[in-house]
């Protein structure tokens, strides 16, 4: 693989700039002199919904044509979008709230640019996700981004497992129409105890941030019914909890399973089920004539 450089500010030999440009996540006034300044300026608008960007658009009083550019149309729109940048049009890519290119096509937009050698520039602003955790009272110094769970019951369910034991911040994106569903199945998986912070509505008259437990969180949502898009914030496991549940990695393994471990780590068969014994407070006979039996 080659190293490539970009100079955002330098000569691009004629070649146009792609700017991925924050647009406000309820408040207008989320919205940034230089974001407007950008837009203003570009040869072209791509919008992933254009009835939306044009309020906004309005709003500001910009006048630069705007194109449709979403989930649909981006396997024929995008490479005519590179074709426009690579003859010297500078084009901004904007979401229809918040950052392009999170949980929306801009991310092929970007990387179908960057092969092709255009610059991309980003446009910094608002983003939910990130407004979220800072107000939730959760730890903001480690945080992984999941964004939308998978629909699929199964999916979901092996998603969460996968995250079961991270010790990060959790932040996900989610409909009022699944919400509660979401909530329940991080139950089912982690538990009910774990924290978490609901937040709506963000920047806008009606924002609100619920804070508790899963449970306390999931009855809410029950006397309350979930309105608005949501960002759902959830507490990692504690050092403590993390190193404990890796020190109990066979209790997911069958018998013969945690004895063929360590087996195949170099012990022999009568010190692979010793060990077996001691990690799951057994006699060394009972191990024994348990692998017997079956």
């Amino acid at each position: 693989m080659t190293v490539t450089i970009q100079k955002s500010y330098g000569d691009a030999a004629g070649v146009g700039t792609l700017y991925l440009v924050a647009t406000p996540i309820g408040n207008l006034e989320d919205m940034t002199f230089r974001a407007v300044r950008t837009l203003k300026e570009v040869a072209l608008i791509a919008a992933e919904d254009t009835r939306q960007t044009r309020k906004l658009l309005t709003h500001f009083e910009v006048a630069t044509r705007l194109v449709s550019y979403h989930e649909h149309n981006k396997q024929a729109s995008g490479p005519e979008l590179v074709r426009l940048l690579l003859e010297g049009s500078s084009i901004a890519l904007v979401s229809d709230a918040g950052l392009p290119a999170i949980s929306d096509p801009g991310y092929d937009l970007v990387r179908m640019a960057v092969e092709a050698g255009v610059p991309v520039v980003p446009v910094p602003g608002a983003n939910a996700a990130l407004s979220a955790l800072i107000a939730s009272g959760l730890p903001t110094e480690r945080f992984t981004f999941v964004g939308f769970l998978p629909r699929e019951k199964k999916e979901q369910t092996k998603v969460l497992e996968g995250l079961q034991q991270e010790q990060a911040t959790l932040l996900f994106y989610e409909s009022p129409h699944r919400v509660d569903k979401t909530l329940a199945r991080m139950a089912e998986v982690w538990g009910a105890e774990r924290r978490v912070v609901l937040a709506r509505e963000l920047t806008k008259r009606y924002e609100e941030f619920v804070r508790g437990t899963i449970a306390e969180c999931l009855a809410h949502l029950e006397a309350y019914p979930p309105q608005g898009e949501y960002c759902l914030i959830a507490e990692g496991v504690s050092a403590a909890a993390a190193q404990e549940a890796a020190d109990r990695w066979w209790e997911a393994k069958s018998l013969e399973e945690h004895v063929a471990h360590y087996e195949q780590r170099g012990s022999s068969r009568k010190d692979a089920m010793k060990q077996v014994a001691a990690d799951r407070g057994l006699a060394k006979r009972d191990v024994y004539n348990a692998l017997l039996e079956r």
